[in-house]
């Protein structure tokens, strides 16, 4: 079901509590809102919509992954600073990110993964990351 996202910069600098396999319905919702949102957005985090939960959404590519309880276990010594929106958030803001990452994940499956990404995909695992962190750029 596609869920309104959350403005309220106070819930979004909660830290979200870890997933479980009873929090499907929550990454279901997420992927939806995440499709209908395409046009202006490549990732999202639960707590986007309302639920404090560590389950993030990005589009890594043409199909979109859903991550539950992601956890940047390595990264690479090279940074950057760049520029990011976010749909919680009006405007753009300065932040710095790692060039590639190693994320350790479960699927919808419960599935545990162990993956890298780099450029722009780790940009936007790490702006989703920060988000269940309570981070906000």
């Amino acid at each position: 079901m596609i869920k309104t996202i959350v403005h309220d910069t106070m819930f979004l600098m909660r830290r979200s509590q870890p997933a479980s396999k009873a929090d499907l319905s929550v990454a279901r919702d997420l992927l939806d809102t995440l499709k209908a949102n395409a046009d202006r957005c490549v990732g999202l985090a639960a707590n986007m919509i309302g639920v404090n939960k560590r389950i993030i959404a990005v589009m890594t590519g043409m199909i979109p992954v859903v991550m539950l309880n992601p956890v940047i276990v390595r990264h690479s010594a090279e940074s950057y600073e760049t520029e990011e929106g976010c749909l919680s958030l009006e405007g753009v803001r300065p932040t710095r990110r790692w060039q590639e990452i190693e994320v350790e994940y479960y699927d919808m499956l419960m599935q545990k993964h162990r993956n890298s990404y780099s450029g722009f995909s780790a940009e936007i695992i790490q702006h989703e990351i920060d988000h269940c962190n309570g981070i906000l750029i």
